[in-house]
């Protein structure tokens, strides 16, 4: 009876707080409905400098940033690092060498960019194809982190929860265009933060009584052994079999590829570049870039935190317990199938140790009735093959920093909060790539290239339609991920990297760049990376091993080779072929020297 008590109270807590956030959101998107076609994509570029780096901060910040990136951290330990130092170095590449030029050129999105700079439709069309297909590799994994919030807080399964999200995202995102979405998730990012340091504020004080998470983590572990909370867990992993915490695996060489091609993904992705045409000065667009940067790193220096002190209490909570007395949170995660259990020995105790408890990702037996078939302790039970080894239990590492409060037995509202702070940062994220899918196709491929002479009413609405049609292929990337919420966002990054980065980098610092090297460069680039990922990722998985690797390069990195094939293609072809006109030089002189009053 008290179990269904305190399981009511979680679902009103969850619930409620949910609720009330995307009655906010929704609220906002009516409130700041676009009018205009400048509304709908870059928000009559009326933007305060701070409300935009709250915008831009929720826009980056998306399922992999909150949901994804703590729990590779928390399995993968030092090697997890690739993600912090890729994505915030990005981030600073991104504010010093593009926005304030991207801003001075002064147009809507990154084709038109590459449209104008190279006086080239077919470069337009090139960079439209470009920015849908690394768009929609993004927002598959966003999608993704809303069905497995809404999996386990509203006891449907993922592909429910991706429908519901869907549906959340169509409102706001179709109605407001880039207007309601600034403003939402400028609301987003509060909800987000807040529901990122709570827990960790709490879950710091009960394991090192430092209520600071990133100084904590360094700090001394107040649990049975004491000492510093590292070297805890470090002893940990090394009595379970697995590599020590604090030590990495991975080749230099691909952790180099990685963190570049992660950075300079980010100073190439469509939805975060566009966030700087939204606002009225190029001063403002640097004023933008330092507030984002900001509050972004509040949560990205709090990350390793959270990776650790749930990695902490997760082996603590599981290690050699037995199922019939686990608390009610592991049943809970066990039913949305992000952690299964088989009693390998018919112990009744849960065996955590290094090593895949059976084949793949966790598939259940159910009855006629479509319920799950329950084992002798009670458990779910998995028709996977089983393998040999000693391990029992399977966590997807998605679950991490939303199942963590569970874990350490926080109050019902802080589990609640971080439900609606998962669905924040997956919906704002969502909601940004989806306006530059909808925006690529009716502002860049219809309006510059097929139809010129639409009109602005018929080029809104056209631009709405396309938002709705790519919510629905979201929402089946979502059902149908390729990997983890963080891997799916780490090859659109690669993406990025090959397609977009070196065309506007040489748009802007080079003179001779001209359109038969740009088009040259972007294809050769996300050609390769694009046949890289899907041979390793789908065609020959069993080769996806670093022996197999070109020079040890993982799929996660391959982009920043793409990248180098991208410059010398494009710098190489240009040389050959005529130079750009006259007025494309004055354009590139124009965009580098901003006017003394901007």
């Amino acid at each position: 009876m008290q179990i269904v008590l305190a399981m009511s109270s979680l679902k009103l807590w969850t619930l409620g707080i949910v609720l009330l956030s995307f009655t906010v959101y929704v609220g906002i998107a009516i409130w700041s409905r676009a009018v205009s076609t400048s509304d709908f994509y870059v928000a009559g570029k009326g933007v305060s400098p701070l409300a935009n780096g709250m915008a831009t901060a929720a826009d980056w910040m998306s399922a992999a940033s909150f949901i994804s990136m703590a729990g590779l951290i928390s399995f993968l330990g030092y090697d997890g690092s690739v993600y912090l130092m890729g994505w915030t170095g990005g981030y600073v590449l991104l504010a010093l060498l593009l926005a304030p030029y991207l801003r001075k050129f002064g147009k809507f999105t990154v084709p038109d960019f590459v449209g104008d700079r190279y006086y080239s439709s077919v470069a337009r069309v090139v960079a439209v194809l470009c920015a849908l297909f690394v768009s929609f590799t993004y927002v598959c994994g966003q999608m993704r982190g809303v069905g497995i919030v809404f999996s386990k807080f509203l006891e449907v399964n993922i592909n429910t929860g991706v429908i519901i999200g869907m549906a959340i995202v169509f409102v706001y995102a179709v109605l407001g265009g880039m207007k309601g979405i600034t403003y939402t998730q400028v609301a987003q990012y509060c909800v987000l933060i807040f529901a990122y340091l709570v827990p960790a504020i709490f879950i710091s004080i009960m394991l090192t009584q430092n209520p600071i998470p990133q100084l904590g983590f360094g700090g001394t572990y107040t649990g049975e052994g004491g000492g510093f909370l590292l070297d805890k867990l470090d002893g940990l992993h090394r009595e379970l079999g697995f590599a020590a915490y604090t030590d990495g695996s991975k080749p230099m060489i691909d952790v180099f590829f990685i963190t570049m091609a992660l950075m300079v993904g980010t100073a190439g992705l469509p939805h975060v570049i566009v966030r700087f045409y939204t606002v009225k000065r190029v001063r403002d667009a640097r004023k933008s870039a330092f507030w984002a940067l900001l509050f972004i790193a509040i949560l990205y220096t709090a990350a390793p935190a959270v990776a650790v002190f749930a990695r902490t209490n997760l082996i603590e909570t599981v290690r050699g317990a037995e199922y019939a007395k686990i608390p009610e949170w592991f049943k809970t995660w066990e039913n949305s199938g992000l952690i299964a259990w088989t009693d390998k020995n018919g112990d009744g105790n849960i065996e955590y140790v290094a090593g895949p408890a059976f084949e793949g990702k966790p598939s259940y037996a159910r009855d006629d009735a479509g319920e799950m078939v329950r084992g002798a302790s009670g458990e779910a039970k998995v028709t996977n093959t089983l393998t040999d080894g000693a391990n029992e239990l399977y966590v997807d590492r998605d679950i991490m920093v939303l199942a963590n409060p569970e874990i350490a037995q926080l109050p019902d509202w802080v589990i609640g909060l971080v439900a609606a702070g998962g669905l924040a940062a997956a919906l704002s994220t969502a909601a940004g790539l989806l306006l530059v899918i909808s925006t690529a196709f009716a502002h860049d491929f219809v309006k510059k290239t097929v139809n010129p002479n639409i009109s602005e009413k018929s080029e809104l609405r056209l631009a709405r339609v396309a938002a709705g049609v790519a919510v629905v292929v979201a929402g089946l990337f979502g059902i149908f991920p390729p990997g983890f919420v963080a891997q799916v966002v780490a090859f659109a990054f690669g993406l990025a990297a090959s397609s977009f980065f070196p065309v506007i980098i040489l748009g802007i610092f080079s003179k001779r760049m001209n359109k038969e090297g740009a088009i040259a460069g972007m294809v050769v680039g996300i050609v390769f990376t694009a046949g890289y990922i899907i041979y390793f990722k789908f065609i020959n998985p069993a080769a996806n091993t670093s022996e197999h690797w070109w020079f040890g390069i993982s799929p996660e990195g391959i982009g920043t080779l793409g990248m180098l094939f991208n410059f010398a293609v494009a710098l190489g072809v240009s040389r050959v072929t005529p130079p750009p006109p006259a007025e494309v030089v004055e354009l590139v002189e124009h965009i580098r020297l901003p006017a003394v009053r901007e």
